[in-house]
């Protein structure tokens, strides 16, 4: 069993079942509860760890708990962590307490299901399956790792707020056995009105039965109330033993008869009668979704489309993992929970990503904020906003990799992206200027998630376009391929990805004719400034070079009283975009076919007007000074010292660490700011594996794990407990004691393996760390910890050393500061 939790206030509420609102359960604070049913209640609480929000489900009370059941259903559900879907709630932790299992799971606003049926009662079929379709795409891949939910249920799909439907308790629904309980045992587990007759008989646990549930579900979903709905449990259960689950008559009228045998496959009572696979059932639903030809009734076929081509993106590539990056990317822009900390280990998990955005924020975007060289200091600087538009545009290029159609994806993403440069260059103001720049980019989403999901189509698009016989506008063209406009797609897209109205806005281009002065509406404004600059980066894509200036100038013409800026003005800043478009480029490791397209506008053209808006002379070409020193850190042909190179980047890494924490600290501070700084340039410059920061408790003498950086971090940092007053000392008591910095190259070595504690052997048991004490007046308050998963793999000259003893004394100097 694992060690029970205490609660601050001295006393156990859950063993009153009286758990109140500022209530703390284990580590988590209680703020209020979100939902109760008759088997658990969950609440929103905090983590003041990960200083992020939660939702916790905390079990009925059940006193009469067998706990050999209650530590099966622990391994289960630490176990079930493994399955990883955007349509299903990771669960973050599972605990006991006081005999009271809970789950903590990421916080999701939303409604369940269940929610939804109560306020508006049968849903339209449409909508319904496309819920269904959510849902069985996660119970797919979770049947592929052999896990099964075993209760499906509508309480435990809960709809976010881009209106996808996420799945609830995976294999860990079910409630725990209460050995006092007079409910109708049922051995596989799930509740009565959504069991399966085989689960209801006592069957072993099957794909077919989650088959089964959902199917009701779905009923429920169309009918808008349970199938079975029986006050007597047993009752119930006898029905669906012994009865075959029909749909009532009286239905909605767009349930038509292929829709209802679709859900009655689902229903039949023998297993071998359903659908093979969940795949099946949500190949079916979507086969029937599919729009059908239907003149004359243009909206309705419109949103059909849409749903149609949002399920086909969802279920090829990685459509998927593509939204839940930009929902999670979005959600920590916008949460006003969302922190410094939880922002930079978001990031840090990819360190692809890391190092692209650490090179856009210090290209000529935003040199003029000094050098930055951590991803905390970036975000401080320049805000949540900043970064999520670069880790957008980031994330768009990273996931969006097609050998087969690499040439012309790159076309058109460094198109979006020209175009937001110069929409970022034609405002005038910083946060006006980021809105723009991201407005400009996403009005090309739609165009560029086809290219990448629909390559076939849009090349059809290109194709009508570019007719000699009969050409006709990339409008047109696009409703007669795909049934909707590129806009329309992307519009589509970005509502199912919750990205701000004012972005919506200002993706849906403007129309009619052009003001003829600046709108008073910031808003309205940016929504012509990202048109024209689209027309212009359209221009500089697609124009012969001798032809550009003219066209620039057209289009200028054009926009320019809607803009309020000159002439000049949108010729300046377009030549300053592309100098910048070539140091995003080169930032993001952009690579093109020389002589292609896209190669020319990584190319700057020659100028005869002024350009010290740009801050460099005339022959100071960005892209050239980019590619010389990509060219000083490569090696020649004949190669160089290996070690050499790789102590020069790790020292670079740290010296430049150290530097922005220098800067950091000279400002007014966050304590936990320069501190997660100081983890961020240890595990970036040697990539350790993990890093944790430990605090003394002065209370009971003892050195606790309290946040870091790492896969699982947050799990291992809660079991990094250190006695600093024991008997017998162990490895880390010692160091902390001592104040010795002390690096382990082999901890499988007998002699240091029975001196390291049960909880590391068992938890984070790396070979090789290093531990890095904080002493104030020889006495320890704090240590640094990192590991590194292979044996022997550690490897610190004097100078690396060094540099590492510095951040440490950084660490302590910021302490003393904050005190």
């Amino acid at each position: 069993m694992p060690a029970f939790s205490t609660f601050t206030n001295g006393r156990s509420p859950l063993s009153t079942g009286a758990l109140r609102p500022s209530d703390t359960l284990g580590r988590f604070e209680l703020r209020k509860i979100l939902g109760r049913g008759a088997q658990s209640t969950v609440w929103l609480a905090f983590d003041p760890r990960l200083e992020r929000e939660v939702a916790i489900k905390v079990m009925r009370p059940a006193s009469g708990s067998d706990p050999q059941a209650l530590v099966q259903w622990l391994d289960e559900a630490r176990s079930v962590g493994r399955v990883k879907h955007p349509n299903i709630v990771p669960v973050y932790e599972a605990d006991i307490q006081d005999q009271q299992p809970y789950l903590v799971f990421e916080y999701i606003a939303g409604n369940t299901l269940d929610q939804i049926l109560k306020k508006r009662g049968a849903i339209p079929p449409q909508e319904a399956v496309a819920l269904m379709l959510d849902v069985l795409d996660a119970v797919a891949v979770a049947h592929a790792a052999n896990v099964v939910h075993r209760d499906l249920k509508p309480s435990n799909v809960l709809v976010d707020a881009a209106g996808r439907a996420r799945v609830m308790d995976f294999g860990i629904a079910a409630r725990i056995p209460d050995r006092n309980s007079t409910d109708p045992v049922v051995p596989s587990g799930g509740t009565v009105g959504y069991l399966s007759p085989e689960a209801a008989n006592g069957a072993a646990p099957a794909a077919s039965m989650d088959i089964f549930s959902a199917g009701v579900v779905l009923a429920e979903l169309l009918t808008g109330k349970p199938l079975i709905d029986e006050p007597d449990p047993y009752r119930a259960i006898y029905r669906v033993v012994h009865e075959q689950l029909a749909l009532p008559a009286d239905m909605n009228v767009d349930v038509d008869d292929r829709l209802r045998a679709i859900v009655v496959r689902a229903l039949a009572r023998d297993p071998k009668e359903r659908f093979d696979t969940a795949r099946a059932f949500l190949n079916e639903l979507e086969s029937w979704a599919k729009p059908a030809a239907a003149p004359g009734d243009a909206a309705g076929t419109s949103n059909s489309t849409l749903d149609f081509l949002l399920r086909r993106m969802r279920h090829k590539s990685d459509f998927p993992a593509l939204s839940d990056s930009v929902l999670r990317i979005q959600n920590m822009a916008n949460s006003d929970t969302e922190s410094v900390n939880s922002v930079t280990n978001e990031i840090l998990k990819d360190v692809a990503l890391t190092n692209k955005l650490l090179r856009m924020v210090n290209s000529a975007n935003y040199a003029h904020r000094g050098s930055i060289n951590t991803v905390s200091r970036a975000v401080n600087l320049v805000g949540f906003n900043g970064i999520r538009n670069m880790a957008l545009s980031l994330v768009l290029l990273e996931h969006m990799q097609d050998k087969a159609h690499a040439g012309q994806l790159k076309e058109e993403f460094l198109r979006s992206l020209m175009a937001g440069s110069i929409g970022g260059e034609l405002c005038p103001g910083s946060g006006e200027s980021e809105e723009a720049f991201i407005g400009a980019m996403f009005q090309n989403l739609g165009r560029l998630l086809v290219q990448f999901y629909f390559p076939e189509e849009a090349s059809q698009v290109r194709k009508m376009e570019q007719s000699t016989r009969e050409p006709v506008s990339e409008a047109v063209a696009a409703v007669n391929v795909l049934g909707l406009t590129f806009e329309e797609l992307g519009l589509g897209i970005a509502k199912a990805w919750g990205l701000p109205q004012s972005m919506q806005r200002c993706m849906h281009k403007p129309t009619g004719v052009v003001p003829s002065k600046a709108p008073t509406d910031s808003g309205e404004r940016i929504r012509w400034i990202a048109l024209a600059a689209n027309e212009i980066a359209d221009v500089l894509l697609h124009s012969a070079p001798n032809d550009v200036d003219a066209r620039v100038q057209a289009v200028t013409r054009k926009y320019v009283s809607a803009m309020g800026i000159s002439s000049k003005d949108v010729q300046s800043a377009t030549i300053v975009a592309r100098q910048k478009l070539i140091e995003l480029a080169a930032a993001m490791e952009i690579r093109v076919t020389p002589g292609s397209a896209a190669a020319n506008l990584l190319k700057m053209p020659r100028v005869d007007i002024d350009t010290s808006v740009a801050g460099q002379p005339h022959d100071a070409d960005p892209g050239l000074r980019a590619f010389e020193l990509q060219a000083t850190n490569t090696p020649s042909a004949g190669g160089h010292d290996v070690a050499t190179q790789k102590d020069s980047r790790v020292t670079e890494t740290l010296t430049a660490g150290i530097q922005d924490i220098t800067n950091a600290m000279v400002e007014d501070f966050k304590l936990t700011d320069v501190l997660r700084m100081i983890l961020e340039t240890m595990i970036r410059a040697m990539h350790f594996d993990h890093i944790i920061f430990c605090m003394r408790d002065a209370k009971t003498e003892t050195m606790t794990g309290r946040f870091g950086l790492g896969n699982g971090v947050e799990t291992f940092a809660k079991t990094f407990k250190v006695p600093l007053k024991s008997g017998t000392p162990d490895l880390f008591a010692v160091v902390c004691n001592k104040g010795t910095d002390t690096m382990i190259s082999d901890a499988t070595e007998p002699r240091l393996a029975q001196r390291l504690p049960p909880w590391y052997h068992q938890g984070l048991n790396a070979p090789t760390f290093l531990l890095l004490p904080l002493m104030i007046k020889g006495a320890p308050f704090g240590l640094i910890y990192a590991d590194k998963k292979s044996r022997g793999s550690l490897e610190l000259d004097e100078k690396e050393l060094a540099l590492l003893r510095t951040l440490r004394n950084q660490a302590v100097m910021a302490f003393k500061q904050s005190s």
